[in-house]
């Protein structure tokens, strides 16, 4: 029988790299809380509808991408997207009922059927921020602040902000006219499914992944010279604020995302070290969302962040955001009464929060030797008979060698604990924790 082995678009987390993901996550909740985002948590999947009716029945997610699956008389979905769900949310538990702007943040796994490539899964994750209630460009300043602040915590070089303004419905009126006539005289060429969003929707052309109708679309007019007044000056009070918070900007106006539900600013974080897939972060404002699903008339905005496309463009930049995993003391013992006390001495130190680990292999003591230096091993301590009978043993510092005494009775914990503060203060690491 062949191996069973993982879904084609989904990856495998291992140890090895888990650790940068738990690094990472703790970064981007702690920013979060700095800007005052609690975090909120939804469900994988939502009613079909949802999706439908937010996300738009023209996009390529909902025509091509969706996982859904019919359970009796209902239709569901998994989530191909975090904001549709975390605005349900919102509105189910009257979170628009307090006080405004609501800041919410999220860290979940989304699901979308798209040809695997570097950057592009079919299941993957993303940190989101939505903020609801402020209808101010500051507000779009402030969440491509909170963008701009993760990146640049990361180390990350060669990032792009690119932003747009997509208009409202007002403005858009007259600009889908126009794209309709542009279009119009290369109906022949474009491809199936942007011919039938030339009446329905022809901004989502301008998404289209086919080479041919990219080609047709690099000539097409451009949504700024459409825009009405209160749009227009949206815009330029988004300008003024990034330039007070001195984040450079490039004004792109081939921006529309690829969801129906943006209005007036579309931004992208931008990086060419991973490929085609180079936008690690995206997002804009979506002011007619919540009274579409049912809510008050309420402005909101936000953003969704890639993990895998983040973690992707370090590891390509050669930026590490974690120490290899390693164990503050392994205890090897030799024979089976120095076997039951290091296990014993094991869940001492464990319960005082430090790493320990000891042999439950049977492995000969060379084998635990080498087994504790894979492990990156900051002391050992070999016990056997002697030690036990004399209720002393000696602790090995594997980096300088050097050897410290220490009891096998009660205060054993406390011994190794002070040998090991000192360790970390002679390396520094041990104020890095304190200031942590």
């Amino acid at each position: 029988m062949a191996n069973i082995k993982r879904p084609n678009g989904t990856e495998d987390i291992l140890p090895s790299a888990s650790r940068d993901w738990q690094v990472l996550e703790r970064m981007l909740r702690e920013t979060a809380d700095v800007y005052g985002f609690r975090e909120i948590r939804v469900p994988t999947f939502e009613q079909t509808d949802l999706f439908c009716r937010s996300v738009g029945e023209t996009t390529d997610v909902v025509q091509k991408e969706m996982y859904t699956v019919t359970a009796k008389e209902s239709t569901f979905t998994l989530r191909p997207e975090g904001t549709a769900g975390t605005i349900r949310a919102m509105l189910q538990n009257g979170l628009l009922n307090e006080a405004l702007p609501q800041r919410v943040y999220y860290i979940l796994s989304c699901f979308r059927h798209e040809r695997p490539q570097a950057g592009r899964l079919r299941e993957f994750h993303q940190f989101g921020v939505e903020m609801a209630g402020s209808p101010h460009a500051s507000a779009d300043a402030e969440v491509i602040s909170l963008a701009k602040n993760i990146i640049d915590m990361l180390g990350i070089k060669g990032i792009q902000l690119y932003i747009n303004s997509i208009g409202c419905p007002t403005c858009r009126k007259a600009y889908h006219k126009a794209l309709q006539d542009y279009f119009a005289a290369s109906k022949d060429q474009l491809c199936e499914t942007c011919l039938s969003r030339l009446e329905k929707n022809p901004m989502r052309i301008l998404d289209c992944k086919s080479p041919i109708c990219g080609e047709i679309a690099k000539d097409a007019p451009v949504i700024l010279d459409y825009l009405c007044d209160d749009c227009s000056t949206h815009f330029e009070q988004l300008k003024k604020h990034l330039a007070q918070l001195s984040i450079d900007y490039q004004v792109n106006p081939k921006i529309v995302r690829g969801l129906d539900y943006y209005t007036k600013t579309v931004f992208e974080f931008v990086t060419t070290d991973i490929g085609a897939q180079g936008t690690v972060c995206g997002g804009g404002r979506y002011d007619g969302l919540i009274g579409q699903l049912g809510g008050p008339e309420t402005p909101a905005l936000g953003f969704g962040m890639g993990l895998e496309r983040l973690l992707l463009t370090l590891r390509n930049q050669g930026v590490t955001l974690s120490e290899p995993d390693s164990c503050d003391l392994y205890i090897a013992p030799m024979g089976e009464a120095a076997a039951e006390k290091a296990f014993a001495m094991t869940a001492v130190l464990r319960r005082e929060g430090i790493a320990a680990q000891t042999d439950v292999m049977g492995r000969s003591l060379r084998a635990q030797m080498k087994y504790a230096d894979k492990m990156n091993a900051k002391f050992t301590l070999v016990l056997g008979d002697n030690e036990i009978a004399e209720g002393t043993a000696d602790v090995k510092n594997m980096q300088s060698g050097d050897k410290s005494k220490v009891r096998l009775d009660d205060a054993f914990a406390e011994d190794f604990s002070a040998i090991l503060l000192d360790s970390l203060f002679s390396t520094g690491e041990g104020l890095e924790a304190l200031m942590k």
